[in-house]
């Protein structure tokens, strides 16, 4: 058990966290939700000894190791395959074959084992990073934006790897969909305060919007009521056979203080700015053929598209296979071998490129960098755009220099905002973003009047805004004519390779045809039905145990006072009767927890066992 008691943290006058304390117990998979800024990051250094707390413990087992996925990189060894070992524990220093597996789960081939590390684009050196982390068996694993750069076949990889983890776990990611795969409890930094529960992101949300909308009821009945008092008060001041009514008011007021209103957070809610369309397609991709040279293979080969003014489009697929690619070449910024793209006249485009954010003039404010991107832009248009990416009041005459790697995502989509387009072009736009400001992003995708062409590996994404899909697999792509949870149960990502599970075909209208799909489909709904039946009772059983567990721990708490107050007072009948009540309660519980602790093993053990059969489908 990690025990966090009271702690607080400040920069300067920023509070961070303020008198917090909670546990993490054994075996919980814990996600770490709150704003950009708000202390996740935070916690984490707290928790390391990175940094120290300025008041409060956390206390952490004896000989408890701590695996902590950090954003810096730094390597020392010739060979990735070396600088995996490096992070296994020195009793297992010769089991290559787990460093070997774990790198093929994150998407390294066999032959990149034996290149240097510094060869990588950064995202796979965030990926060894990981794979370090991942095989370096520690009792707790921190994993701070663990999916960054992870495509979905590695993701899907990761979760069945943390699902399968018998230790503790604490993640933060922007990704909904993979955190409520793999947690067991939510814990999240809200108003310098933590709170915790069990269950996914969605019941967090709930109980912290009910918890909001209770106190705001409560606080302006207590302003009625101070009011209605304060208005009697002055009624009836003056006249002295009403002055111990008067007076017994006054101390009603002095005791029951009036509640403060919350302050407002932020949050990312804006709209793209449509440019009208007159036309039924924005542009036409004829015979669309690429290669970084003469001597690599192509990575897009004669593809076809005409999209539509209303099209959403999302392009998935592996790392490296030419998503990031194929958007280049649709917003005009790489040349291809062959074929064209062809835009209406009246197309505008708005193109968010991932790791534009280099681009960004650390000199220039929030304000500046906005204005930068459109001459004749005036300062209330460009107030208003840093409003709505949350850079309000003095935040907008921030310096780019000082900016989180998400501020300056905000930057870069506040820039978009500047000029009015039809067609949207986003690489990854989430990239960076906290859970909040992702929903942001896909409200205002989805409410975008023009087409969008978007690459993503947010699952969350694509089940609320793909219409058509372009698949990236093996050594082409192709089109889907459909959305996302439709490619799941027709095509779906097959094993954890990514290759598809289904033999696919194009008509001469590129429409995509599947072997025996009714058969699979029928074979795969039975597979959920049964996993259904065994599953279920484990997974009712283990809320009950702990609610169980939890109702006697109340108890207890509550008996042990007593017993304290009983030998105080030297009260022998009620030290005994305590006493013995005490230790059949500490009994109960802890075979509660023994209980607890079994079924919770049979229930991950059965999970596996369904999550290698369901790799069949």
């Amino acid at each position: 058990m990690i025990l966090i008691q009271k702690i607080s943290k400040q920069y300067g006058d920023q509070v961070i966290f303020d008198d917090v304390s909670f546990c993490i117990n054994p075996r919980e998979r814990v996600g770490l939700v709150g704003r950009n800024g708000h202390g996740k990051t935070t916690l984490f250094n707290l928790i390391t000894g990175k940094e120290p707390c300025d008041k409060g413990t956390i206390s952490l087992p004896k000989d408890y190791r701590i695996g902590y996925l950090s954003q810096h990189i730094s390597f020392s060894a010739k060979t990735v395959l070396e600088e995996g070992c490096l992070g296994l524990p020195k009793h297992e220093n010769l089991n290559e074959w787990k460093v070997k597996k774990v790198l093929a789960g994150l998407g390294f081939l066999e032959e990149d084992f034996l290149r240097d590390p510094l060869e990588f684009s950064g995202g796979y050196k965030i990926r060894l990073n990981l794979a370090k982390v991942l095989v370096s068996n520690p009792n707790l694993l921190l994993l701070d934006e663990p999916t960054n750069f992870l495509d979905i076949v590695s993701i899907r990889w990761l979760e069945r790897f943390l699902n399968s983890w018998r230790g503790e776990c604490v993640i933060v990611s922007h990704d909904r969909c993979f955190m409520d795969s793999v947690v067991t409890h939510i814990v999240g930094i809200h108003r310098k305060n933590v709170k915790k529960c069990t269950g996914l992101t969605g019941n967090y949300y709930e109980r912290v919007s009910k918890e909001e909308e209770v106190y705001e009821k409560q606080r302006i009945n207590i302003e009625k009521k101070h009011k209605k008092t304060n208005e009697f008060i002055n009624k009836f001041r003056a006249k002295a056979r009403r002055a111990s009514l008067v007076q017994s008011r006054v101390k009603r007021i002095r005791k029951e203080q009036e509640l403060e209103k919350l302050d407002k957070i932020s949050t990312l809610s804006f709209s793209f700015n449509f440019a009208s369309f007159p036309a039924k397609y924005v542009m036409d991709i004829a015979d669309l053929s690429f290669s970084y040279s003469d001597d690599s293979p192509k990575l897009i080969d004669n593809f076809n598209l005409a999209v539509a003014k209303n099209d959403r489009i999302c392009i998935i697929g592996k790392n490296g296979k030419g998503k990031t690619t194929l958007l280049k070449l649709l917003a005009e910024r790489l040349n291809p071998k062959n074929g064209q793209v062809r835009y209406h006249p009246q197309t505008k485009k708005a193109y968010f490129e991932q790791g534009d954010t280099a681009n960004l003039r650390d000199d220039l404010s929030v304000e500046e960098e906005i204005l930068s991107c459109r001459s004749g832009s005036d300062n209330k248009r460009s107030r208003d755009i840093c409003g709505l990416m949350m850079f309000s009041g003095d935040n907008a005459l921030k310096k780019i220099s000082v900016l989180s790697g998400g501020e300056r995502c905000r930057v870069l989509l506040g820039k978009m905002l500047v000029t009015p387009a039809n067609v949207l072009l986003l690489d990854e736009p989430t990239h960076h973003l906290d859970m909040e400001s992702c929903e942001g992003i896909i409200d205002a995708v989805d409410n975008f009047d023009g087409a969008s062409v978007i690459v993503t590996h947010n699952e969350e994404f694509l089940y609320r805004v793909a219409k058509k899909l372009i698949v990236f697999h093996d050594n082409g792509l192709f089109i889907y004519h459909g959305g996302y949870e439709d490619f799941l149960d027709e095509v779906g990502w097959g094993d954890t390779n990514g290759d598809l599970t289904k033999e696919k075909s194009e008509d001469k209208n590129g429409i995509n045809k599947s072997v025996s799909i009714k058969q699979k489909k029928k074979a795969r709904a039975e597979f959920i039905n049964r996993r259904s039946r065994v599953l279920t009772p484990y997974k009712n059983k283990i809320p009950l145990l702990e609610k169980e567990i939890e109702e006697r721990e109340k108890v207890l708490k509550e008996k042990m006072e007593a017993l304290i107050d009983a030998s105080n007072s030297s009260n022998i009948s009620a030290i005994s009767e305590l006493s013995r009540f005490v230790q059949e309660l500490q009994g109960l519980i802890d075979t509660g927890y023994e209980e607890l602790g079994k079924t919770t093993e049979v229930y991950e053990e059965k999970i596996k066992e369904f999550e290698e059969e369901e790799q069949m489908f």
